[in-house]
């Protein structure tokens, strides 16, 4: 495989990795859509899943595979003729498929996960390399927990599956246990004693535990590293992965110092992120670098003055790179249907159908009733609500509330159960909490609720809220979103949202 010495290839792994996160399990529809966004953002590998851990996983990646042209689409394997036989299954019919299989390296694994012996492990990468190589020429082979590993060991076995046909060599940080300066010099040592270090691109997948991800990314890719694997918004087991955005603009916004390219779309940065943000219901905390609510604004007197002056003096990046709004009034209540499909379109959403776009259309109307002034934010609020709409078992008629520092806090809910009108009232420590106790009660359901986020998608007093909750239902963990300009109301849609995800996945599952 030709290697292209100064393009850095971004292997996404927010299907598959990223969906480790606890609680941000997602469905074969929101996986696909998430797919089709990934290509807008260009990323140049997308790992889909792992087939073989379950039907449905399986499934998403063959959907994926079988339907999205202009990248290459990777599934999970272990070191096993099973695992690669069914990721093969499901990847076939996509363009350049890649078989990603991997193996434990470091002796702590050996011992007490694997039960093997170095000449074992070494024999199993060989034969299951060779063996992914019979189906595709594209196959990337993992070492994990690398950074932990004899490195003598690595060049062998990294040697060996080389010759063995593997064309990617992953070296991951699995733990996050690694250092920048560290992991720097054992990508320079890989490179000094690996024979046939030339026939293959050398990758790096890192862990955040410590929060050095980005880092020890960055690192890498000075080392000579040309292939980084991450995630949107670093989502992933434990602490997460690297950030995709964050890596992508360090390479950006410093290319004296990383004199390197990709072929990221960076304007599609906040889409992307806003949507796995959606999908999954995991908010992203306002200080996050590049993507969070807070990395361009400006609180300080002297900072505001000083951007008002020269934007350069406090901003490195400036916030169209990543595809983000100044978020100004673009429509109102008088707005017809043309401005809000052209306003649709320039947000990146010009593959609605007629449908959704009505949708759309009713959605906004509805809004701007209540809301003066609606924002791109909004806009964009209301098509995700649309896009990963799912059969309403339970539908919102109507919620009142009453609550105050002297008032015993009570709320009654009208709801559609399957088309019957139901209704009923309780009294809760707050009237969120009384909200969701009587949508329990109507829809006599027993969810645990795991998590409770509220933030604005907007300034302003008139704001919508947007609710983000993950409830527990027997041994599913379900994530529910809502939007309203009355947080209660954000808060039971949220709540009813993440219930009729449940009856949802079951009516999948069976």
């Amino acid at each position: 495989m030709p290697i292209d010495t100064d393009k850095i290839i971004f292997f996404d792994t927010t299907l598959r990795d990223g969906e480790q996160s606890p609680g941000a399990t997602m469905n074969m529809q929101e996986k696909f859509r998430l797919a089709q966004q990934l290509v807008k953002l260009n990323v140049d590998v997308i790992e889909a899943g792992f087939p073989i851990a379950s039907a449905g996983d399986f499934d998403c990646v063959k959907n994926i595979a079988d339907n999205t042209n202009g990248v290459q689409i990777a599934g999970l394997a272990r070191a096993n003729k099973n695992d690669i036989d069914t990721a093969w299954d499901a990847l076939k019919n996509g363009e350049n498929p890649r078989i990603h299989t991997f193996l434990a390296t470091s002796d702590i694994h050996l011992k007490y996960k694997l039960k093997m012996t170095r000449d074992e492990v070494l024999e199993l990468a060989v034969a299951s390399v060779k063996h992914a190589a019979k189906y595709t020429s594209n196959v990337e082979f993992s070492a994990e927990d690398a950074t932990r590993s004899d490195l003598d060991f690595v060049c062998k076995v990294f040697s060996a599956v080389i010759a063995a046909g593997a064309t990617t060599l992953n070296f991951p940080d699995t733990t996050g246990y690694a250092m920048p300066d560290e992991f720097g010099a054992q990508i320079a040592y890989l490179f000094a004693n690996i024979p046939n270090i030339d026939k293959a691109v050398l990758s790096v997948h890192c862990h955040n535990d410590l929060g050095l991800a980005m880092a020890n990314s960055l690192a890498a890719i000075k080392a000579g590293v040309r292939q980084v694997e991450s995630t949107i918004n670093g989502i992933g087991e434990r602490a997460g992965n690297t950030a995709m955005e964050e890596v992508v603009m360090g390479i950006k916004t410093r290319p004296d110092i990383h004199k390197v390219t990709t072929d990221i779309v960076t304007e599609q940065i906040h889409p992307t992120s806003r949507m796995v943000s959606t999908i999954t219901g995991m908010m992203v905390q306002p200080n996050k670098a590049i993507v969070g609510a807070n990395a361009f604004a400006h609180e300080s007197g002297i900072h505001q003055d000083g951007i008002l002056k020269e934007r350069t003096t406090y901003e490195i990046m400036n916030p169209k790179d990543i595809g983000l709004t100044s978020g100004s009034l673009v429509l109102g209540k008088h707005s017809g249907r043309h401005a809000l499909k052209d306003r649709i379109a320039s947000l990146g959403y010009d593959d609605l159908s007629a449908d959704q776009l009505q949708q759309v259309f009713a959605r906004f109307k509805d809004l701007a009733d209540v809301k003066k002034d609606i924002f791109d934010e909004d806009i964009e609020a209301i098509i995700m609500d649309i896009i990963f709409a799912i059969p309403e078992t339970y539908k919102l008629i109507s919620l009142g509330a009453m609550s105050g520092n002297k008032t015993m806090p009570v709320t009654g809910v009208k709801l559609s159960v399957n088309g019957e009108e139901r209704e009923g009232a309780l009294i809760g420590v707050g009237p969120i909490d009384a909200a969701f106790k009587t949508i329990a009660q109507i829809t006599n359901t027993t969810s645990k609720l795991l998590y409770f986020a509220v933030s604005s998608i907007t300034g302003g007093t008139d704001a919508q809220g947007e609710v983000m909750v993950r409830l527990q239902q027997g041994d599913k963990i379900i994530v529910g979103q809502g939007a309203d300009p009355d947080i209660i109301t954000a808060a039971a849609k949220a709540y009813i949202n993440g219930l009729n995800r449940a009856v949802y996945l079951e009516t999948k599952h069976k």
